[in-house]
């Protein structure tokens, strides 16, 4: 992982350059926005830079100070505490940076020896634990090069690659996913080893594997891959460490066992890498990765199912819904102290009524048991979140999904409600991080890169919304060629089309969907938006909100106040007109 991240406006490029390179001559593994991979999201990646890097370094100038990325990236440091900041032209700080040291390296030549430049590199040292200032400060170096280590100052990094699924039976690839999941989860519980996010190293799976690019793409130390094979109650699971410099084995084993026996798998992989990368696991960290959840296999076996369902069924199908909330049904009965299972209960059963409106228990029950059984788990206090902003308690439904999000900031079905729940507050830089968390865990999900889509264009930000809008029709079109009356997948692919300058093909879209489904709220809310925002049709988007003011659910009608999507037309007569009836319905 990167130890220090870079932050800066696009006219001190140069310096920025300068000063990373610097940096890394000391031994620092250093990141900044030149190294964006051209197949992931920018918001996605800055998050998750962020997150991980040790030292933030903020290089101020007068357009940085006029920057919101520049400021939303300094602040994100200064509440983690790992704020360094350089002014390169003298430019006054905004509010409270200005209350903060900040080294001058306005006349900076390159010149290690420079006061400011000891500063910075002092300020770098001690948040990251570096020896290259102690070793300069005791004369080990020659012509400005540190004879520090650069391995011995850094943890070991790794990425778990999505294990392939080798079963005749490709169904089976739920299994697999499922068990590299966990894998990621209990090495991301040893202090001493770094882990790729699941969202990032899952972007990997289905394609070619080239070892020593991913490792520096992602500024790993090493990867592991394997393969799962199930049959029956038999599993056979291969795992290989990989040193990601050279290429070279670390390590390998294979296993052969009974199905019960996957637990135990599991726990022998996690103790292998961490005995074969010669790192110290804790005596609390080897209890935390001995917790399963449950004792039962089967129980395991359909709570993976219904995962797989949340990620690759089609989003707002009552099928969907039903399917996962059986298959959690009978984990709970098996084990009824499986919290993870009844936690994603309660999510679908929320999701169901909160987002479309349906009737049927709104997962209240199943998610205060999951939080009874484990206090721990993040995705409760999603749902709960989710119950709290249904209500309108705001700052309650806040505070719980910023505990979610402490508590597991990678989680999928958090994170689909942090989206959510920011997106409606018009916090859009804080959306399209969560937005693009959620879009990489599934390439099913054509929702995400939907709003998120949106959201870019909330922030002006033309090319990550076109971005955004290709990566939402390349899905939609996937799910409306196999199955043509999806009017999720068909409104998204509208707004997308929209977007994308496709205007006649978009209209298109929108008269044949309208044909075969004519009463879905969802669908029929987001043409409204489409309308609104990219074709440039008021009377068009106002009719089809009539109806969702007269029948769709509350968070459709809610957005009729918030939605981005309509502040073209918020000023039109016809769209004022509507007002009262939504306040009339909301009241109800």
């Amino acid at each position: 992982m990167s130890e220090v991240f870079v932050s800066y406006a696009r006219s001190t490029e140069a310096e920025a350059q300068k000063i990373a390179e610097a940096l890394r001559a000391l031994g620092y593994r250093v990141w900044r926005d030149d190294e964006l991979p051209a197949h992931r999201s920018y918001g996605e990646v800055i998050e998750e830079r962020l997150r991980q890097a040790k030292a933030v370094v903020v290089i101020w100038s007068a357009e940085a100070v006029k920057s919101e990325w520049v400021q939303s990236e300094a602040d994100r440091a200064r509440n983690d505490r790992k704020l360094v900041q350089i002014t390169l032209d003298g430019a006054p700080l905004p509010m409270p940076f200005d209350r903060i040291q900040c080294a001058d390296l306005s006349a900076w030549n390159g010149d290690l020896n420079s006061p400011g430049w000891r500063k910075v590199e002092a300020s770098i040292a001690e948040l990251t634990a570096h020896k290259a200032s102690a070793l300069r400060s005791s004369g080990h170096e020659s012509s400005g090069q540190t004879g520090a280590s650069p391995a011995a100052a850094r943890r070991q990094a790794i990425c778990v690659l999505p294990f392939a699924n080798i079963s005749d039976d490709p169904q089976q690839e739920y299994f697999s996913d499922g068990i590299s999941e966990d894998i990621i989860t209990d090495l991301s519980k040893v202090s001493a080893l770094s882990v790729v996010a699941r969202n990032t190293a899952f972007t990997f799976k289905g394609k070619p594997v080239d070892v020593a690019q991913i490792a520096r793409q992602l500024g790993v130390s090493h990867i592991l891959e394997g393969s799962v094979r199930k049959a029956g109650n038999r599993v056979r699971i291969t795992a290989q460490l990989i040193d990601g410099a050279v290429g070279d084995h670390i390590w390998a084993e294979r296993w052969d066992r009974d199905l019960t026996d996957i637990f135990a798998v599991q726990d022998e992989i996690s103790r292998s890498i961490v005995a074969a990368l010669k790192l110290k696991l804790l005596p609390a960290e080897k209890k935390a990765i001995e917790q399963r959840g449950t004792a039962s296999a089967e129980a395991y076996n359909l709570f993976l199912m219904a995962r797989h369902h949340l990620d690759t069924g089609n989003m707002g199908d009552p099928r969907r819904e039903a399917t996962i909330a059986r298959l959690c049904r009978r984990a709970t009965e098996i084990d009824p102290g499986y919290a993870r299972a009844w936690a994603l209960l309660g999510y679908i059963q929320g999701v169901a009524v909160f987002n479309y409106g349906r009737e049927g228990d709104d997962g209240s029950a199943a998610t205060e048991r999951a939080i009874e059984i484990d206090p721990d788990l993040a995705e409760p206090y999603a749902t709960r979140a989710k119950a709290l902003k249904t209500r309108g308690e705001m700052a309650s439904a806040f505070a719980e999904i910023e505990h979610a999000l402490r508590l597991d900031p990678d989680s999928n079905e958090v994170n689909s409600v942090a989206a959510e729940m920011y997106y409606d507050a018009r916090r859009f830089e804080d959306a399209v991080v969560c937005f693009a968390k959620v879009a990489a865990a599934s390439e099913a999900d054509y929702s995400s890169p939907g709003v998120m889509m949106s959201a870019y264009i909330a922030l002006g930000d033309t090319d990550n919304a076109r971005r955004a809008a290709q990566m939402a029709l390349e899905r939609a079109e996937k799910v409306v060629a196999q199955d043509r009356n999806n009017g999720g997948a068909m409104a998204t692919g509208v707004n997308a089309l929209a977007a994308l300058g496709e205007i006649e093909r978009a209209r298109g879209w929108i008269d044949q969907a309208l044909l075969i489904d004519p009463d879905n709220p969802l669908m029929r809310y987001n043409f409204a938006c489409a309308l609104a925002v990219n074709l440039a049709d008021a009377e068009g988007a106002v009719e089809l909100l009539k109806s969702t003011i007269a029948d769709g659910p509350q968070r459709l009608v809610n957005g009729i106040l918030t939605d981005p999507d309509f502040d073209p037309i918020r000023e039109d007569p016809r769209f004022k007109a509507i007002l009262p009836a939504v306040e009339a319905r909301l009241a109800r």
